[in-house]
């Protein structure tokens, strides 16, 4: 039952990408799932053209335990993940626990830095494209990929349909 699921959505303090958090979020509430936004110090998160967030949780009192799914949203400011210990460990035991862990646009370097991309299927946008590749993952240049419980999408044109897989994936 979707109604049971719980997702975690990781967003920047700013310049998350508007739609790459509004979208997927409205296709995966509307199906039922209790969404949870955790960001990095802020309790109101802004987006890169103008939209704003309301915080649930300092992304350091995250647990993955408590969720099914945990999605890094995309955006220039998703780069504060990059190497943020605290979000590589959250992608890390979301993958060790079996949960659904779902990145657009350049979040999925995030996945990459935390190791969990490697022999996988994953696509971002062009410019970490690299970082995925020399990371270990094989990087298609889809729109949206999904290689097991991983999906991973390349910018604001792919979010309903990211969403839409991370749904099927909960639905499963």
């Amino acid at each position: 039952m979707i109604e049971e699921k719980k997702v975690l959505m990781i967003i920047a303090p700013k310049d998350f990408r508007d739609e790459e958090y509004q979208k997927p979020r409205e296709v995966l509430e509307r199906a039922g799932a209790k969404i949870t936004v955790a960001s990095k110090g802020v309790k109101v998160a802004t987006g890169m053209l103008g939209a704003t967030a309301q915080v649930d949780k300092d992304l350091n009192e995250a647990s993955i335990a408590e969720f099914d799914a945990v999605v890094f949203v995309g955006g220039v400011g998703a780069s504060v993940y990059f190497n943020d210990q605290t979000a590589l460990k959250l992608a890390r035991e979301a993958v060790e626990q079996g949960k659904v862990v779902g990145a657009i646009c350049i979040a999925p370097s995030i996945l990459a830095n935390a190791g969990i991309l490697q022999g996988k299927n994953a696509t971002c946008f062009s410019s970490e494209a690299e970082n995925l590749r020399v990371k270990g993952a094989n990087y298609t240049g889809q729109a949206v990929t999904v290689d097991g419980n991983i999906v991973t999408a390349n910018g604001p044109g792919a979010a309903q349909d990211f969403g839409q897989k991370i749904l099927n994936l909960l639905g499963d």
